[in-house]
């Protein structure tokens, strides 16, 4: 059964596992959605401010969100979102980077009227092996109450 609206609590924290890319992850992805050098060309990368090649940030977020479905989402009755706040690529993901992720939930709200769901504001941090913060974004989720089963 999942958890719902009146079952998350502020400040609660989950660590949800991590994920590993592979440089060529990285590549693939990158060529398809981000082909900038330092994503696509090592040589280039290597040339770069980077020093080597990194993945997308938008490849952090989608292997951080991937795992946050998998470790939380998949377990709330959630409807969605209604967007994200103050996304942030705080360092490099590079090639055999392990990063975890950890969600906490920052507030529940009753809403905008809608009897049927709350709003619950989270916080999602992916970090490196070093513990350093690689990404991290506030999350704005719809989540079912209960009494609408």
């Amino acid at each position: 059964m999942p958890r719902h609206f009146e079952d998350l609590e502020p400040d609660e924290t989950h660590d949800l596992g991590g994920w590993t890319v592979s440089e060529s992850e990285i590549v693939e992805f990158a060529e398809r959605y981000d082909p900038q050098p330092f994503h696509v060309d090592p040589d280039a990368a290597e040339a770069s401010i980077y020093n080597g090649l990194i993945a997308s940030g938008w490849q952090t977020v989608a292997l951080t969100m991937r795992t946050m479905v998998d470790g939380f989402l998949a377990d709330v009755a959630c409807m969605g979102a209604r967007g994200i706040d103050d996304l942030r690529w705080k360092r490099p993901v590079r090639p055999g980077d392990r990063v975890g992720t950890r969600i906490r939930v920052l507030r529940t709200d009753a809403g905008d009227g809608n009897p049927t769901l709350g709003d619950v504001r989270a916080e999602t941090v992916g970090e490196n092996g070093d513990g350093e913060v690689v990404v991290s974004w506030v999350n704005n989720f719809l989540v079912r109450r209960a009494e609408a089963e």
